[in-house]
């Protein structure tokens, strides 16, 4: 919430008592003089959680992420903890990745914990946020935490927070937690820690994380398919090369060609402008590399290592970049097609994904009859479909940003063993005399050609933030009648749970929790959504649209079709 500049100044001047320490108060003092404005932007609201927990920029103040926004989180969850679990010793395990800081804030975290009871397992160093997930579960820990703001700048770090299943918090816990958070003042933090409640962890939960990751990430390929798979392999100069080249190399791929630039862990990511699998430009030193060896895959994971961009070879042998959207639905149909064959299908399974990704999603599992799940955007959703419905077995899931899950050993997006699985998948149908693009594109014609793009308007500050509530504001107040000449016929409003159809003038209710996302549909099967990012100062813009591919070859022509009709999306909504 948004507040006045005296609500601000009277936040400034209880940084400046004794509470907090003197080089906190002389950094304010010092913005005071000669920067003002950075001032406001640092005090001007408090850090929330938002869909991946609390992320921001490092600095001084309420708005930014340090040592007392962190330890009054931290308190606030020990405070949380010890009222939950009466009777019991709380354990809490942490782990943190490359981030600038990540590791002095862990500290800070494990020492307020431990000054409130709380006992702490402390990762001797970086750790892959899924191997957080993971060991939640494995050393029965009631909560966990991950330092991290995954493909975030330099500048930004955050804090993750998981329960007992390994998935992030959901409802009603964080709620509760964060209003026994909002009770407290700084004073009441505490910093003192108690060394005899932290033990630090090591290659002990390595070992067995990678292990399950093998486990759940090897399927059909043989070990001749390995040996005639090349794949190349970065890190972005995060925390998955302390997992990733160890989990293929147990799996029997011993071609992996590493990106040793880029293997260094370093917080400042120097060698690319945003340490983001998304962006293409993050994977050119892995393109290069790959195009000298002639590798068949490509893989590149953000500095957390739960997200995953690849690159195959297309129908002309040349290196592709595949989006998110993609990489889910090939991947989804190799576990469906493994359950199908070599498992079966008992009835009980699902899949998931959320209302932002493709809707290819829903047809895929439905061709093999399995129940297809839709969450809100986050993989917290997903994890807690898992919880909800103990008597179902979860196969694996997804979301276009990049995120998928195999099985739930695991409860978040996991880059390491969803890397395995993209290899498998490369291997297997290579040996096939197929591969993972025409793959794609037999699905193409099967279930519909569906093509997705995103849009993300950067909205920085103060005025950004205010920038994306009025558009949200105003594209519920007034609505778009059509979009690209085509009527809309339905708009779902998740902020207040109804879907309106405007085709026979009815109203339903929508099952899933409140969020501040809209969706539209139009008459010729276009699906537009907005919603602002719960991580980064973004307001986003989701395009899905489909048309029938009859064959593989006229996969070209049909993809110009689709992409001359979604830049006429864009420019009809002003997005471009």
């Amino acid at each position: 919430m948004q507040i006045t500049d005296s609500e601000i100044n009277k936040r400034v001047n209880e940084w400046l008592t004794s509470v907090f320490d003197q080089g906190t108060q002389k950094e304010i003092q010092n913005l005071q003089h000669n920067n003002p404005e950075e001032l406001k932007e640092s005090f001007y609201k408090n850090l929330e959680f938002g869909t991946g927990g609390m992320r921001g920029i490092m600095g001084i103040g309420t708005n930014r992420i340090n040592k007392y926004t962190l330890g009054k989180s931290t308190q606030g969850l020990s405070n949380y903890l010890v009222s939950q679990f009466p009777g019991e010793q709380p354990k809490a395990v942490i782990a943190y990745d490359c981030r600038n800081n990540s590791d002095t804030l862990a500290k800070v975290v494990a020492d307020v914990f431990s000054a409130n009871g709380v006992q702490v397992f402390l990762f001797s160093s970086l750790r892959p946020t899924p191997e957080l997930s993971f060991a939640v579960k494995e050393l029965g820990c009631h909560c966990g935490i991950v330092l991290t703001a995954s493909h975030n700048p330099p500048e930004y770090n955050g804090y993750k927070v998981y329960w007992q299943d390994g998935g992030q918090l959901v409802p009603p816990q964080d709620g509760e937690i964060i209003a026994e958070i909002n009770t407290l003042q700084y004073s009441d933090i505490k910093f003192k820690a108690n060394p005899d409640l932290i033990q630090t962890i090591d290659k002990e939960i390595d070992a067995l994380f990678i292990d399950q990751c093998v486990k759940n990430g090897s399927f059909a390929a043989s070990q001749e398919a390995k040996d005639n798979t090349t794949i190349v392999f970065t890190s972005l100069h995060g925390t998955s090369i302390t997992a990733v080249p160890e989990t293929l190399k147990k799996a029997g791929y011993k071609n992996v060609h590493i990106v040793e630039e880029q293997a260094e862990p370093d917080g400042n990511f120097p060698t690319v402008k945003s340490p983001n699998p998304e962006e293409p430009e993050a994977l050119t030193m892995a393109m290069d590399l790959a195009k000298k060896v002639n590798a068949d895959i490509v893989i590149g994971t953000d500095p957390d290592c739960d997200r995953l961009g690849i690159a195959v070879r297309n129908s002309d042998g040349d290196l592709q970049l595949l989006n998110g959207n993609q990489t889910m639905i090939v991947m989804t149909w190799f576990l469906l097609e493994h359950y199908k064959n070599n498992i079966g299908l008992k009835g009980n399974e699902f899949v998931a994904s959320t209302i932002v990704s493709t809707p290819m999603m829903r047809s895929l599992s439905q061709a093999y009859g399995v129940e297809y799940k839709e969450v809100l955007t986050g993989f917290k959703w997903i994890a807690k479909l898992i919880k909800d419905y103990p008597n179902k077995h979860f196969i694996g899931g997804g979301e276009e940003s990049f995120g998928f899950m195999v099985g739930d050993f695991v409860r978040d997006k996991d880059a390491v063993t969803s890397t395995l699985l993209a290899c498998e998948i490369v291997a297997f149908t290579k040996e096939k005399g197929s591969s993972f693009y025409k793959t794609l594109l037999e699905l193409y014609t099967k279930h519909g050609f569906y093509k997705e793009s995103l849009v993300s308007l950067v909205k920085k500050g103060i005025d950004g933030a205010a920038e994306i509530k009025q558009t949200m504001v105003d594209l519920r107040n007034d609505p778009p009648t059509h979009i690209n000449n085509e009527k809309v016929i339905l708009i779902e409003d998740y902020q207040t749970s109804v879907a309106k159809n405007l085709q026979y003038h009815s109203e339903s209710s929508i099952d899933i929790p409140k969020s501040n996302v809209l969706i539209f549909y139009t008459e010729g099967g276009s699906k537009i959504a907005a919603r602002p990012s719960g991580t980064e100062p973004k307001i986003k813009f989701y395009i899905s649209i489909q048309e029938s591919l009859a064959s593989v070859n006229d996969f070209d022509q049909v993809q110009q079709q689709l992409d001359s009709k979604i830049e006429a999306i864009k420019k009809d909504l002003k997005l471009t």
